[in-house]
């Protein structure tokens, strides 16, 4: 099982990205698991708690990430989903966490490891 649950969510070229207040890195919204919590779950909860006012349709599971992360050496273990569907206003929730969310265009920004590796294998250059 994952150790946590990332969203891709894709429209018009851009890319739903959240800003991370400690150190101004964008990456996919989503979080760490609780114990006994599936990654669906995670991702419903995260989603919920970062960004409360944004309604998620269908989400499916694109793939599990077991991997150690080229450029950082950290290890990954991510179930990273994709949603057809997203809408509503992009209201922060947890201020304390994140600082920023937006449609952004996947390159040209900084993001987070595991963020930048989603990134290359789901939107090659």
């Amino acid at each position: 099982m994952a150790k946590s649950s990332k969203l891709v969510a894709a429209r018009k070229g851009r890319v739903l990205l959240v800003r991370r207040r400690r150190d101004k890195l964008w990456m996919f919204p989503g979080g760490r698991k609780h114990l006994g919590e599936s990654e669906r779950k995670c991702l419903r909860r995260e989603i919920g708690e970062e960004l409360p006012k944004l309604k998620l349709g269908t989400v499916r599971l694109w793939k599990e990430v077991k991997a150690k992360n080229r450029r950082s050496g950290r290890r990954m273990s991510d179930a990273i989903f994709i949603a057809k569907k997203v809408s509503g206003p992009l209201k922060i929730g947890d201020k304390r966490e994140i600082d920023k969310a937006a449609w952004r265009k996947p390159r040209g920004i900084r993001l987070t490891p595991t963020s930048r590796y989603i990134r290359d294998k789901l939107f090659p250059k």
